[in-house]
């Protein structure tokens, strides 16, 4: 720490009066924030009671107006924790507080009381420093617990003698910096609104247009960086991403679950978050699959196989097909069912909409085949030729066998029909080697498997390029409609809830839910129901977003990129991972591999280079496995030290079956050590079943705010635990080629302590470990 920073001390009288004032301050504070959220309830409550009647119009700007009042009392709510967080003392004597968003004085000719973090005029509350103070003399840091201020950290950044600068560490409002980092783990991600370091304000506040990649080791704050940039993209270019969106891509759904507060704490509710797996309107892909397989998908040549066994679909009759349509023969050969699907794909247009081409023209030419030969010697106008294509047209007979040439295909039954028909893939497959190619059959499922078990988080990006390929098939708007339907009633409900929820209004206000239930509620916006733009962009598959997040980015293949690529034409990007941390065999070598297909070198790079997370005990342990992935690869610098040396424990073979309780003592152990922070099992995928059956305290797959959590390495990216419990580190090496990139993911999850457990030889690239 700085010497120029100094923390309130209740000992200290002048730090009471500081605390004291803030305190009030601060009480004010919330007190316009009450008043403000009771405001926004009662227009809310306004709209909802009044009786809306006469044009759509009408009920647009109703509709409009309800989701903008809900979608601020949700700002409003989630800045009850820590509303402010900051304050910046200028050299010119003004005072300017910091929090999570912007409160004004409208007594005061709208005098800022508090002005929201991703203000300009905030800035220098995270970049500022002694030998850089842009035009301010002291940053203080409030510390709150709830809505009392309970400690508060200055740094003098006015100082002139460069002796006082001596050992200062670069970081800014170091000690709330430090106690953020050290306080046990919830199970869910907070955000770090309040210690954003400079490296991570330069990142969250560039530029949105281009690509931009984020590399960073474990713990660099890759994500929290993302998510806060999403939420100053979404304040400062709002016009523009309102009506696009912005999409939060995640590596699973755990993570999704483990970050999903983040943006709410920061008055942000309408971007979309997902995977790769919920990436296809519809569906969430869960069904498990081999990683070779997995792998051979994501393979950027299967993009032609998808586009060649759309082809196949487009056939011509083997031998002539003899139809009677209103008594004239008409022959359905080779030549004419080759010459509309030339016209057809000549058009290139989708699959489904080019049928209508492929019809059209196989009418003209059978219609012309029927003129013929009727030998009228030319005496047929050009109105008997349209009597003899609108026959042609209504034979249901002909339209059966045109249907059979070229069929309206989903793209669900599009693949399905490929793996399980060997025949078939053999023919649209046969560049990829037989053995490989096996990897894909599969036979059709059975009608009551659910559709998510159908699917892999593999084959989505397959669903996107088949459904580019194909267009609409005409059951997507029923879909859609149904879906409207069944969400009417939740809807309304939500809406309801919300207000609800407002316990300080005046008891004596008529509620909104005093005069209208959830079926009325829902029934008047049955004509028209408001949908926000995440709402509409997560339901549509075309729909195109202002600017993409993804995060864990290293992992997704080649086939993953198209699908994501083509949600962002405009290639405004961020793109946040570790190369040293990719694990998936279809994942990323480089990012230039992963970007050049897309925009060829028009990306620009950032690098994070400090580690919040991790020790510098265990940091010095997993930089050993770093550089097994690659010498030239340079480590985050830590920034804490815990004092506690992560350790090694070999047990007895047969002891990590649970039977003699030893693993279950261990992690009683971690959890006494950590008290309210939470231990994390990390181990082999084909060990964890057993280990969950094993050990205490253990509360679900995925419950992350459960005290014991028994995961793969895999489903731990981007997680960070307490204390971290790796079990047999020499099989996880051995259990993918990227073995040792799974090895340095697990040994960097920890935030206080380590143990490696292990009954077979401690591989040499852990001989850091502390061996009791």
């Amino acid at each position: 720490m700085s010497n120029s920073a100094s923390s309130a001390s209740p000992l200290d009288p002048e730090g009471q009066d500081a605390l004291a004032h803030e305190q009030q301050y601060v009480t004010m504070l919330y007190a316009r924030l009450d008043d403000r959220r009771a405001e926004t309830a009662r227009r809310l409550q306004n709209v909802l009671q009044g009786e809306t009647v006469g044009t759509p119009q009408a009920l647009t700007e109703r509709d409009a107006a309800v989701a903008m009042y809900t979608d601020r009392l949700a700002a409003l709510r989630a800045a009850e924790h820590g509303l402010a967080f900051g304050r910046l003392d200028t050299e010119a004597g003004e005072i300017r507080y910091i929090g999570r968003l912007g409160l004004l004085d409208e007594e005061r000719e709208y005098e800022p009381l508090l002005m929201d973090w991703r203000a300009p005029a905030a800035r220098p509350f995270y970049t500022a420093t002694a030998a850089s103070p842009e035009g301010m003399r002291r940053r203080r840091h409030l510390r709150t617990r709830g809505r009392t201020v309970v400690a508060i950290d200055d740094e003098v950044l006015d100082l002139a003698d460069a002796e006082a600068l001596a050992g200062h560490s670069g970081l800014t409002s170091e000690a709330a910096l430090m106690a953020a980092v050290s306080q046990a783990r919830t199970g869910r991600m907070s955000d770090i609104v309040a210690t954003i370091q400079a490296e991570q304000d330069r990142i969250i506040r560039s530029k949105p247009s281009g690509v931009l990649v984020v590399q960073g080791g474990p713990g660099t704050g890759k994500t929290a960086v993302a998510l806060h940039r999403a939420a100053y993209l979404l304040y400062t270019h709002r016009d523009r991403l309102a009506r696009r969106g912005v999409l939060v891509v995640g590596p699973n759904a755990t993570f999704l679950r483990y970050i999903g507060q983040v943006l709410p704490s920061l008055g942000e509710t309408s971007v979309v978050l997902g995977t790769v797996a919920q990436l296809h309107p519809g569906l969430h892909a869960r069904r498990v699959e081999d990683a070779r397989t997995a792998a051979l998908k994501g393979r950027a040549e299967m993009a032609a196989v998808v586009a060649t066994a759309v082809r196949d679909r487009q056939q011509v009759p083997r031998k002539p097909i003899e139809l009677v349509v209103e008594q004239q023969r008409v022959r359905l050969d080779r030549e004419v069912a080759n010459a509309a699907r030339t016209r057809a794909r000549r058009s290139r247009k989708p699959h489904n909409e080019a049928k209508r081409i492929f019809h059209r023209e196989a009418v003209r030419l059978l219609a012309e085949q029927v003129a013929a030969d009727l030998g009228s010697g030319g005496l047929l106008t050009a109105g008997d030729l349209e009597d003899i294509r609108a026959e042609l047209t209504e034979s249901p007979q002909l339209s059966r066998e045109l249907d059979a040439l070229w069929p309206t295909l989903s793209a669900e039954q599009l693949l399905t029909d490929l793996f399980a028909d060997p025949r078939r893939l053999g023919l649209v497959a046969r560049r990829i080697p037989a053995a490989e190619r096996a990897l894909l059959a599969r036979p059709a499922p059975a009608e009551d498997v659910p559709l998510d078990e159908r699917w892999s988080p593999a084959d989505v990006p397959l669903l996107d390029e088949a459904a580019e390929l194909l267009g609409d098939d005409g059951r997507s708007a029923a879909a859609e409609a149904a879906a409207a339907l069944r969400a009417e009633v939740e809807y309304a409900q939500g809406v309801l809830d919300v207000l609800d929820l407002e316990d300080d209004l005046d008891p004596e206000l008529l509620r909104a839910i005093d005069i209208v239930d959830a079926d009325r509620l829902a029934e008047r916006q049955r004509v028209r129901r408001y949908d926000s733009t995440a709402d509409r962009a997560a339901a549509d598959r075309e729909w195109t977003y202002g600017h993409v997040i993804v995060d864990e980015a290293q992992e997704l293949s080649p086939m993953a990129w198209r699908l994501i690529m083509r949600r962002v034409p405009s290639r405004s990007m961020t793109v946040v991972g570790d190369i040293a941390q990719t694990g998936d065999l279809a994942g990323a070598g480089s990012w230039r591999e992963v970007l050049g297909t897309f925009v060829a070198d028009r990306w620009r790079l950032e690098e994070l280079t400090v580690n919040y997370r991790t020790p510098a005990e265990i940091a010095d342990v997993a930089d050993d496995v770093l550089a097994e992935i690659d010498p030239g690869l340079a480590p985050p610098r830590s920034v804490r030290s815990t004092g506690v040396p992560p350790r090694a424990l070999q047990l007895a073979p047969g002891s990590l079956a649970g039977s003699d309780g030893v693993l279950a003592d261990i992690v009683a152990q971690e959890r006494a050590a950590v008290g309210e922070g939470r231990v994390a099992v990390l181990a082999p995928a084909g060990r964890v079943a057993a280990l969950r059956g094993c050990l205490p305290g253990f509360a679900g797959e995925d419950d992350l705010e459960a005290p014991v959590v028994v995961l793969p390495i895999m489903a731990a990216k981007g997680l960070e635990f307490d204390s971290v419990v790796l079990v047999e580190p020499a099989e996880v090496l051995a259990g993918s080629p990227r073995g040792v990139n799974d090895l340095y993911v697990a040994l960097t999850r920890a935030t206080q302590r380590l143990t490696v457990v292990h009954t077979d030889e401690l591989p040499p690239v852990l001989k850091r470990l502390r061996r009791p």
